[in-house]
């Protein structure tokens, strides 16, 4: 058995579930989800928990036990208290601004850059810390469209200046030694 798949996954209070086949619906407080899973993996409720069980040790299926665990917990987890990502802004002139739901990000280039965001997110920003937040109830959308928004200006290796995920390691290079006395 997969050490990932054998767990329940425990329902929160003010989460509704409903499973039909392999299709489910997960609805809570900051928002509604819906996927279809493989027919070879089961998903059953009992006693407020979520059982993912498969039939047999086939190497598809018991690749799809973790996996079906891990992305219900997700969609469990989304539903109920959110996911957020921020971005941090570094360099001189660089900043974002909020115009409406729209961010704009100001990164220097000869033009602002404006991001819509797509449904079901929402940006926000700090001035002072220089950071952006996205939020959203499906983990795999906010990390997209952080993703989509750090490749603006993805952080160089000299200076570190550009948009980097918050805690990321950004690995710095040397640069020019400088000219050797004759």
């Amino acid at each position: 058995m997969s050490r990932v798949g054998r767990l329940p996954i425990v329902v929160p209070a003010g989460v509704q579930i409903e499973i039909a086949g392999s299709n489910v619906r997960v609805k809570g407080p900051k928002g509604e989800m819906q996927r279809e899973f493989s027919a070879l993996i089961g998903i059953t409720r009992e006693d407020g928990q979520i059982i993912i069980t498969r039939n047999s040790d086939r190497p598809a299926e018991r690749a799809l036990h973790g996996t079906t665990r891990a992305v219900l917990a997700n969609m469990i987890h989304g539903v109920s208290a959110g996911f957020e990502r921020i971005l941090e802004i570094e360099g001189v002139g660089y900043r974002a601004e909020m115009k409406g739901q729209n961010l704009v990000l100001y990164m220097g280039y000869s033009h602002p850059i404006e991001v819509e965001p797509p449904q079901g997110i929402a940006f926000d920003v700090d001035q002072k810390a220089r950071q952006v937040f996205v939020r959203g109830c499906d983990k795999e959308q906010v990390g997209q469209v952080a993703a989509n928004i750090r490749k603006v200006r993805p952080p160089e290796p000299y200076h570190g200046k550009g948009l980097h995920y918050l805690g990321e390691k950004i690995r710095r290079k040397a640069g020019k030694a400088g000219k050797a006395a004759k």
